[in-house]
């Protein structure tokens, strides 16, 4: 790990940004991937500190203590504009292309201060069709020393022109270990709570700090798999019900299936062998007693199906599908 950067984690992609930063070889887009709370927003913000950090040598950015460094991390750097997708009333989260434009007239405006004018986009795969075709006029023809950073959960699920003229860095989840180690050390959790803790990340480091701070992150997980439990009991009639409240609360849905997508792999696991030689690759470690009921009542060919159906379901709720109608089909594809 570059020092100065302080992020744990993701070294081949830190080392990658600051050679970029010390050799001043630096592209005008870069398109960070990978899983909700895995890091791509840290990466990306400690990259523009780097980027217009005040430092004397380019070895040492970003400083953390300089005026530019200090503003970024709290969000009000003037080169830095930071846009996040809004959320409509039904929970879809869009980038609009109102948000686009307004973000183009400031670039083209120049720099205040700082060397690069730096724009951060998160969940770039949430802009809407016609936002995202105005940004490839950007990203075409940038204006001089701008810095553009997307992030997304996977560069498919932008349009080609866009991912073709991006730098991309695909960030994965990290070990269990490394995120354990992580908890104790630098934010001093409890050896057992730390243990846990990372097992249920599933290599997002943010989610396990959160959960640190807020104990409410674990009470919504044990509900995202008590509700699991309550489908996998349930008749299709009880599966539709369920299907339609929860296709009312889009904005929590991909969240809640990644946390069954970890369920369904840990069942496929154990099933093959793995979970019980070793626990250390089992995610839901404090239901172990009923995933090995589950794992000797179905088949691996079951498990497969649905893990393969939850897998989908996120992929098309990214792509704004029909919300109900992809929870029926993968309701149906659960074992009854």
């Amino acid at each position: 790990m570059t020092n100065s950067w302080h992020i744990i984690g993701h070294d081949w992609a830190v080392d990658l940004l600051h050679t970029a930063v010390v050799h001043n070889r630096i592209g005008h887009a870069y398109l960070i991937t990978g899983q909700a709370q895995v890091g791509k927003a840290t990466l990306a913000r400690t990259f523009a500190q780097a980027l217009n950090c005040t430092s004397d040598y380019a070895e040492t950015r970003p400083c953390g203590v300089c005026r530019a460094c200090q503003l970024i991390t709290a969000g009000r750097h003037p080169d830095v504009r930071h846009i996040t997708p809004t959320i409509s009333d039904r929970g879809k989260a869009s980038i609009k292309i109102d948000q686009i434009r307004e973000l183009q007239k400031e670039l083209n405006l120049g720099t205040i201060e700082a060397r690069y004018k730096i724009a951060i986009i998160e969940q770039f795969d949430a802009a809407n069709p016609s936002a995202a075709n105005a940004f490839l006029k950007t990203l075409e023809e940038p204006p001089d020393s701008v810095i553009l950073i997307l992030t997304a959960a996977e560069a498919d699920a932008l349009l080609p022109t866009i991912g073709s003229r991006c730098r991309t860095l695909p960030l994965r989840p990290m070990p269990t270990a490394v995120v354990e180690n992580a908890l104790v050390q630098q934010w001093q959790v409890p050896t057992a709570q730390a243990h846990l803790l990372a097992h249920l990340a599933n290599g997002r480091l943010g989610w396990a700090v959160q959960a640190v701070a807020d104990t409410a992150v674990l009470d919504t997980r044990n509900e995202q798999i008590n509700l699991l439990h309550t489908l996998l009991t349930d008749k299709r009639v009880g599966r539709f019900q369920i299907a339609d409240k929860l296709a009312k609360q889009a904005e929590v849905l991909p969240a809640w299936l990644q946390t069954w997508l970890g369920w369904w792999r840990d069942l496929l696991v154990i099933q093959r062998g793995e979970g019980a030689l070793n626990t250390a690759v089992v995610i839901n470690i404090d239901h172990l007693d009923q995933l090995n009921q589950y794992a000797q009542a179905w088949t691996p060919d079951q498990v497969q199906k649905s893990l393969k159906q939850t897998s989908l379901a996120l992929w098309q709720l990214e792509r704004n599908a029909n919300t109900r109608l992809v929870l029926e089909n993968l309701f149906l594809t659960y074992p009854f």
